[in-house]
């Protein structure tokens, strides 16, 4: 796999990193038998979207065309106007990667759309409330009976009625006019509603470009910006995802600042010493929250470590199943229970031992609304 940039030492010591990366993350996975690899897809479909700056990073790049063009895969990006669309392509079969907010995926998944979240790829504040410079509107209390345009589904969707509620209002006090983010930006300006809940980038660009107010921010309120799978694609392809993974990793890297190695070899370090004191600690938390995911989607595998594995090398959440289903005794619910406690119990001891490091990988690359 040839990715076409200038070498450098500073690249290729990254490199090195996510090629180490890389080789963790797929002797984590469970084996793929040469079949399976053999019917791997010709075409993957990723989502690009103005609030996934990772996704727009790889498109520009062309990064996963160059990592996949050896195996004979295309790439085909697809532009997700929201949560909203995203879903609906991934419900539909259209999509394979597709970019939407957390709290939009999880809903999704309460509905039943077969997706699984397998990345997490910004904290941002990106969403708030945002009314005309001198409609008057000051707080969120100030919407009632007005026309507020919101992207039913999205992350600015639930900020809204969470805003809401903390005002003592529902959707009913409320007149919504559902639009894409776009054109809920564009009403807004046309005076066509009193107030948008708004989605960065655009957000930024109606404040700088038509002085708009953003009157209602709450940075905690903002959910975790997600890739998800299609729930079929990653049971049929377990190694091309994590190839996904690690190639949205590695832009990760290429946007820490050389001013950063710069620096240290102007203090004294050498090209070895900024690596490690400097550079490293800084790509540490990515490393981390990209390896805890992939772990995670390896971890959880059913459907290839149950038909491909011995019954005494079967992962533990295919044991479980196979254990559960031998007969049916009233007994064995309870060492169900017992057994589904130990099998959370590495993931606790995981997330708690690399907490301060996941916390820190899962926030870098946020857009500040």
């Amino acid at each position: 796999m040839t990715i076409l940039a200038p070498i450098t030492r500073r690249s290729t010591l990254r490199g090195i990193v996510a090629s180490l990366t890389t080789s963790i993350a797929l002797t984590a996975a469970p084996f793929v038998s040469t079949n399976a690899m053999a019917q791997a897809p010709k075409e993957i479909r990723v989502d690009f979207a103005t609030y996934n700056p990772v996704s727009l990073v790889l498109k520009e790049r062309g990064i996963l065309e160059n990592a996949l063009k050896s195996e004979g895969i295309a790439v085909r990006w697809i532009q997700s106007a929201g949560s909203n669309k995203a879903l609906e392509f991934l419900n539909a079969g259209s999509l394979d990667f597709g970019s939407t907010a957390g709290a939009a995926a999880l809903i999704a998944r309460v509905n039943g759309n077969p997706i699984r979240s397998v990345y997490v790829y910004s904290r941002p504040e990106w969403t708030a409330l945002v009314t005309a410079a001198k409609s008057g509107i000051k707080t969120v209390a100030d919407l009632k009976g007005k026309r507020v345009a919101v992207t039913r589904g999205t992350d600015p969707h639930i900020f809204l009625v969470r805003a809401l509620a903390e005002a003592k209002l529902t959707e009913r006090d409320v007149r919504l006019v559902l639009l894409q983010h776009q054109d809920g930006r564009l009403a807004l300006e046309r005076g066509d509603v009193d107030a948008w809940a708004g989605l960065d980038p655009l957000m930024a660009a109606a404040e700088i470009e038509t002085g708009a107010v953003l009157f209602h921010r709450k940075a905690s309120d903002n959910t975790w910006g997600i890739l998800n799978v299609r729930q079929e694609f990653a049971e049929k392809n377990p190694a091309l995802v994590r190839a996904v993974l690690i190639w949205m990793l590695r832009s990760f890297f290429m946007n820490i600042p050389r001013e950063l190695d710069e620096a240290a070899l102007v203090d004294g370090c050498s090209r070895i010493q900024a690596f490690v004191k400097v550079i490293l600690p800084v790509m540490w938390p990515g490393i981390i929250t990209t390896g805890l995911f992939s772990f995670l989607l390896a971890y959880n595998d059913f459907l290839i470590s149950s038909q491909m594995m011995n019954a005494d090398k079967m992962t533990m959440t295919s044991a479980l199943s196979a254990y559960m289903n031998a007969d049916d005794d009233a007994f064995k619910l309870m060492q169900g229970v017992a057994g589904a406690v130990s099998i959370t119990a590495p993931l606790v001891v995981l997330v708690l031992f690399f907490q301060k490091q996941l916390v820190s990988g899962l926030t870098q690359g946020a857009v500040k609304g």
